[in-house]
This record gives C-alpha cells, sequence and structure tokens, in this order.
C-alpha cells in the first residue's frame, strides 16, 4: 500500500461525481423510503430503499469506478437490517440501524484519533488538502456528531410513531447533517494547505 494516499499517477486523476448526481444518489434511495412509506407503509418502504440503495451504489461505482468505504458499510448496514426488518415483520431493526451505524462510524474516527489514525484524512484527503491539526479537529467534531445523531435517533424512534420518525430521518437527519457539514467550512479554510505562490 503507498504510504501517501493521496498520490494520484500523473494523467490519472480520479473522476469525481457531479455535485446535483451526488445528491441524488445519496438522497434518492431516502426519498425513494419516504414516498413508499407514506403510500404502503415502512415494511414496503424499507423494501423499496434496499433496492434504491444498491442500485445508487452501482450507478456510483458505474459513474466513477470506485466506491468509498463508509457507503459500503451503511449499505451493509440498511441490507442486514432492512432484511431482518421484513423478515421479522418488526420495524425496530430499521429504526435502531440508524443508531448503530452513526454510533459505529463515531467509535472509528474517535477510537481512530485516540491511537493517531486520522481515517477521515483516509477518506477525504483525495479532495481536500488539510494539514494534520486540521484533520484532527474535523476527525474529533465528526466523531463527536456521529455520537450526537446515534442518540438523538434514539430518542426520537422511541417516542414518536413509526410514521413521525421516518419523517425525522428524512428531512431531519438529512439537513441537520448537511448543516454541521457545512458549519465545518471555516474550520477547514484555516487548515487548508496552501500551494506556495511565487
Amino acid at each position: 500500500m503507498s504510504e501517501n494516499p493521496q498520490a494520484i499517477p500523473a494523467g490519472k486523476e480520479r473522476k469525481q461525481l457531479s455535485g446535483l448526481v451526488k445528491f441524488l444518489i445519496e438522497a434518492g434511495p431516502l426519498l425513494a423510503f419516504f414516498g413508499v412509506n407514506a403510500k404502503w407503509g415502512i415494511f414496503a418502504g424499507t423494501a423499496v430503499y434496499m433496492v434504491c440503495a444498491a442500485i445508487a451504489m452501482a450507478i456510483s461505482w458505474l459513474l466513477i469506478r470506485r466506491i468509498a468505504l463508509m457507503p459500503v458499510i451503511a449499505l451493509v448496514f440498511v441490507l442486514a437490517f432492512g432484511g431482518l426488518t421484513i423478515w421479522l415483520h418488526d420495524d425496530t431493526f430499521i429504526k435502531i440501524k440508524v443508531t448503530l451505524i452513526n454510533a459505529l462510524f463515531g467509535a472509528i474516527l474517535l477510537g481512530g484519533l485516540a491511537f493517531g489514525r486520522l481515517w477521515l484524512k483516509l477518506v477525504m484527503g483525495e479532495a481536500i488538502e488539510m494539514d494534520d491539526e486540521g484533520w484532527k479537529k474535523l476527525t474529533l467534531r465528526w466523531g463527536l456528531f456521529f455520537l450526537f445523531l446515534a442518540g438523538l435517533n434514539e430518542i426520537v424512534w422511541r417516542s414518536v410513531s413509526t410514521d413521525a420518525w421516518v419523517n425525522f430521518k428524512v428531512f431531519g437527519l438529512l439537513p441537520i447533517t448537511f448543516v454541521f457539514a457545512i458549519a465545518q467550512a471555516p474550520l477547514m479554510q484555516r487548515h487548508m494547505k496552501h500551494e506556495a505562490q511565487e
């Protein structure tokens, strides 16, 4: 394995998804989940969510010929817990999936940070060039944020109806995550590596 995960051979820059395509791939399965749940219920919605998530992953692979690790883990959780939801006819599984995957991501980032591993840099370092201090701060923030999402989901799904939880998952978690990501821009800007200008 190369010592520099950011190194890309000259003339072989990796393809990137456009903003709109990336949004559709990430949000499309959730929107389908919301729509089908509203009309036919949580079990039909879960089945459609599983299929759409797998299709979105395949489309991403076809367009850029690579898939990041976090979406792969997310898909595994969707298929595993979605399958349990349908097989056992118990919507608890699809609800706790959100808790477990966020807790896992938080634990991976914070655990790695404790042992000097910047997993976020490994995932995002190809697109964003920051100094290590910036990556440490960003890793800490995202790790804590994932744990916050896990706790928030636990509170919500245990307190409201299934339909209300679906609304929260689609129209609550997504905007909260988007706003949090945007809020990290000043930190990233301060720690961005700038090429020496002549």
